[in-house]
């Protein structure tokens, strides 16, 4: 019987950055007594990181009622601070240098070496994430992109899949490797190599490339985002009400774009990410304006005033504008830039569920980190 998922959850990518807003997002849903109310939480790049933070540490969380939900009372211990610490880490440029001097691994070796040491420590998928349980556990979901395929690939406790191919049940994959696949920005962090056993592959109606053994091996996947950088597919599929935190960046203007090959080649990769982020957008917004679904969506771009509150938790600045144009890397994130990216996502989520999703709640009366108000 199909899991009874019902509200939904999606992290952007965007590299440290969204995992930073990202966070904020989830510190303001559960104190408003939201996060046991999610059925799945579902993400790509810098939001799988926090994501697998967030489920490796689900297990240790201690919850006291609110209202009619409940509240994870150790969140900033359990969840934030290993989050925050890792902001302080450069993982991108050190792992492209051993990566390149090294013969005996990979760029994205050393990515998933650096995530297994700060925040996962061997654990693996059947072992460190608890099982869905409706109303206290959601289920964790991880996009990566199949290079072999072009399919969205989507990695959690229950399964693996690929459409095109077809699912490996209770795959025991490290969680580091996974959160690597799926924060592999290309080119440089990217291929993650995964390997599987050719067996273990189960079919279902329509994949096409089931018979096909050379699919079944070595899944060759890079970032979760090339194909959809909201991570918004599957909830959006099936869940009754959707909530979005997207920290994906605008796309930069330019009057004299580069001509090379190879960066020309990067700047139509971020038209074509900018395009089908756009796409994906307008629908989500036009379903909640048609009443197809519940839900909000909150964008590290949005302006806060747009909400219409009387009293909002924030005001918008250039300060607050110029978050969205903060890098999108994997190095290190000075305690202003963490302190301002996480306040802004926990005062857009703030906004945008008491307009749109829950009424008659206060506004918060103290941000997640003092030093940086907004």
């Amino acid at each position: 019987m199909p899991d009874d998922i019902k509200v939904g959850l999606a992290l952007s990518g965007g590299g440290y950055r969204a995992m930073l807003y990202s966070l904020g997002s989830l510190w303001r849903l559960n104190e408003l007594g939201w996060l046991r109310k999610i059925d799945m939480v579902t993400s790509v790049s810098g939001g799988s990181i926090l994501n697998g933070v967030l489920a490796t540490r689900w297990s240790k969380l201690t919850w006291g009622p609110l209202g009619d939900g409940w509240v994870a009372t150790n969140f900033s211990e359990q969840v934030a601070k290993p989050v925050q610490a890792m902001a302080a880490q450069p993982v991108d440029v050190a792992a492209g240098i051993e990566g390149l001097i090294s013969i005996f691994s990979t760029i994205s070796d050393k990515v998933t070496a650096s995530y297994d040491k700060h925040l996962f420590k061997g654990a693996k998928m059947q072992s460190a994430i608890p099982e869905f349980e409706k109303g206290k556990t959601p289920r964790f979901l991880f996009y990566a992109t199949s290079l072999q395929t072009g399919s969205s690939v989507r990695i959690e406790r229950k399964r693996l899949a690929d459409y095109k191919i077809g699912e490996i049940p209770n795959p025991d994959l490290p969680i580091a490797r996974v959160v690597a696949a799926s924060s592999a920005f290309p080119p440089v962090l990217s291929p993650v190599e995964i390997e599987v056993s050719a067996g273990a592959w189960k079919t279902f109606p329509g994949a096409y490339l089931f018979d096909r053994s050379e699919f079944k091996k070595t899944l060759l996947l890079t970032d979760g985002g090339v194909y959809d950088n909201m991570g918004l597919e599957s909830i959006w599929d099936r869940c009754e009400t959707v909530l979005v935190s997207d920290a994906g960046a605008p796309l930069s203007m330019d009057a004299d774009p580069p001509t090379e090959w190879t960066q020309q080649a990067i700047r139509v990769l971020d038209i074509v990410t900018e395009q089908t982020r756009a796409l994906r957008k307008r629908t989500l917004i036009a379903d909640f304006q048609n009443k197809v679904r519940k839900g909000t969506y909150w964008g590290i771009r949005t302006k806060i005033g747009d909400y219409g509150l009387p009293d909002p938790f924030a005001t918008d600045s250039a300060l607050t504008q110029g978050l969205a144009q903060i890098r999108t890397r994997l190095n290190e994130f000075s305690p202003k830039e963490q302190g301002n990216l996480i306040n802004w996502g926990y005062a857009l989520a703030d906004a945008a569920m008491r307009k749109h999703v829950l009424s008659g709640i206060a506004a918060p009366t103290s941000w997640p980190v003092p030093e940086y108000p907004l």
